[in-house]
């Protein structure tokens, strides 16, 4: 099954569907910044060619999205291998962060000594 007729439905039905997968999988990644990042620039992209009108315009962007999504994937699954400490604006502690013991598995360098 190719990936254009697991879009199924006219031009903005599959437009809508693409923007929410893109959504949903830029929610996937571990770092924060990541996360924002994917936000933005998909509510950016669809902002910016909101109005284009001809279809074929429209088939190459969506194409282009949906290599963005594979794109999307392959990262995410990259950064949920590695573990990272929970920035403030998250509502994360920062600084230390216990391992299964109960000890700390690792401490922010203040680059004080």
């Amino acid at each position: 099954m190719s990936m254009v007729s697991a879009l199924k439905g006219d031009l903005p039905q599959q437009t809508r569907s693409l923007y929410r997968q893109l959504l949903r999988q830029g929610k996937q990644f571990e770092a924060y910044n990541f996360r924002e990042y994917a936000k933005r620039r998909t509510r950016d992209a669809f902002r910016e060619n909101a109005g284009v009108q001809d279809p074929r315009e429209i088939q190459k962007l969506i194409q282009k999205g949906l290599k963005e999504l594979q794109m999307m994937k392959r990262q995410t699954v990259i950064s949920q291998f590695y573990q990272i400490d929970r920035l403030v604006v998250e509502g994360g502690i920062s600084g230390k962060q216990s391992g299964k013991s109960g000890d700390i598995s690792r401490q922010k360098d203040t680059g004080w000594d």
